[in-house]
């Protein structure tokens, strides 16, 4: 029977705002674009969230990355022709860190040298990097052909590199890849596996990896192309002595990070009196970017919260019309024996089904947003079910609400009074 009468009522509801279909469409056109901007705003924030916490976890939420930075002394000494700038981590530090901390898993030394890579006529500088097998554990990158660097190439000091995808079209285009000899350098190296690099930067961290990368076993790099980097440009002469330029430290557990970064910190400055090294720790940035992400979420939420706010004064003022308009209904019905709850509980109705139907709308509206955005500017975007529930949810409230004192006016029309209006 109660079911019954809220059919009923729904559908009075419903017939009554189609009496004025433009008045209708009108009114609701607040509460479309409120949910449709709080689908919307909320997805891009949880889409660029989402981008940056899946690039720091690229670099590894366990891992500590820590690089040789020149000291302000040397930048200021580097003008001379004869100055060789000496800088950065040593082959020392490496073994330090790698036996003095028991909660370290492993460490993977890397030194970076600058190089022209020649296959047959293509010619193409890349960034050599010369390190352990472990350093393909440390960093989750898709091996797409071949195999990666391994002890018994260490072991045997052999001449083999990995390239990076984009590196290897660019040097080999249509050739087979595997198996060829790359010149790096004045040295040939055999290409014994391609994988896909990364690039860019998650937060103020340098991604380890770059587009144009050639892996090589650390000895041999260590070999052929010593610690001294020399370059000549417009008349000046960069000289420049670093052992290694990067250490990427694994951690055991994610709780022990921050407190072995500290560590590693105090270790080093006691054995570089110069301040040339840098440490960055990728969960630091990752717990930053999940705060800002809530941030973000809460300012852009109430923003578009202020739309609904809006299209809520539109409902209001919209049935507070409708109650001036139908008194004399509401007198005759009051009249033939209706109760002040059941005047109440239809214009309730009929606010609950027009913010409802607005919110569905809205739905659509910022889902669709969000897609016309990542099509025209590939920026990532998450439309979440969270977000569609809380948008829903605050329509309906916002319909409860704002059409509660229109509903209480009109049932507290006098029948009489009611009775008599024109």
């Amino acid at each position: 029977m109660r079911r019954m009468k809220l059919l009923r009522n729904i559908y009075l509801g419903i017939e009554n705002l189609l009496l004025h279909k433009l008045r209708t469409m009108l009114t609701m056109l607040g509460v479309i674009f409120g949910v449709g901007s709080v689908v919307a705003m909320l997805s891009v924030g949880e889409g660029a969230s989402e981008e940056a916490q899946r690039q720091i976890k690229k670099i590894g939420s366990n891992n500590i990355i820590i690089n040789s930075v020149k000291a302000e002394e040397d930048d200021a000494s580097s003008s001379s022709s004869s100055y060789m700038s000496i800088y950065g981590l040593k082959y020392d530090d490496h073994i330090r860190i790698a036996e003095t901390f028991n909660t370290i898993e492993q460490v993977a030394p890397v030194k970076l040298i600058r190089k022209d890579a020649r296959l047959n006529d293509r010619l193409l500088e890349i960034r050599v990097v010369g390190t352990t097998p472990n350093w393909f554990d440390l960093l989750d990158r898709d091996i797409l052909a071949g195999r990666t660097i391994t002890e018994e190439d260490v072991k045997n000091y052999a001449n083999v590199c990995v390239l990076t995808e984009y590196g290897s079209r660019r040097l080999l285009a249509a050739n087979n890849t595997l198996g060829k000899d790359v010149r790096i350098g004045s040295d040939y190296f055999e290409i014994i596996g391609i994988v896909r690099s990364e690039g860019g930067s998650a937060g103020n961290i340098q991604m380890p990896d770059e587009q144009v990368d050639a892996y090589i076993p650390l000895n041999v790099a260590k070999n052929y192309f010593g610690d001294v980097y020399s370059k000549r440009s417009a008349g000046a002469r960069i000289r420049e002595l670093v052992e290694l330029h990067q250490l990427i430290v694994q951690v055991k557990n994610t709780e022990d990070v921050e407190a072995t970064a500290a560590a590693i910190k105090a270790m080093l400055k006691r054995f570089h009196p110069k301040n040339d090294y840098i440490v960055r720790v990728p969960l630091a940035l990752l717990e930053q970017a999940e705060a800002s992400k809530r941030t973000f979420n809460i300012v852009l939420g109430s923003i578009a919260c202020i739309s609904l706010l809006v299209g809520g004064i539109g409902i209001m003022n919209i049935m507070l019309a409708s109650v001036t308009e139908r008194t004399r209904e509401i007198g005759i019905r009051r009249a033939i024996g209706a109760k002040r709850r059941q005047i109440i509980s239809q214009f309730i109705i009929e606010t609950v089904v027009l913010s409802s139907v607005g919110g569905l709308l809205g739905i659509g509206l910022g889902v669709l947003i969000p897609a016309i955005i990542t099509r025209y500017s590939a920026m990532p975007t998450i439309v979440t079910a969270e977000s569609i529930i809380f948008s829903v949810s605050i329509s309906i409230a916002v319909g409860v609400i704002f059409g509660l004192y229109p509903a209480i006016r009109a049932a507290n029309v006098d029948p009489i009074v009611a009775l008599r209006h024109e």
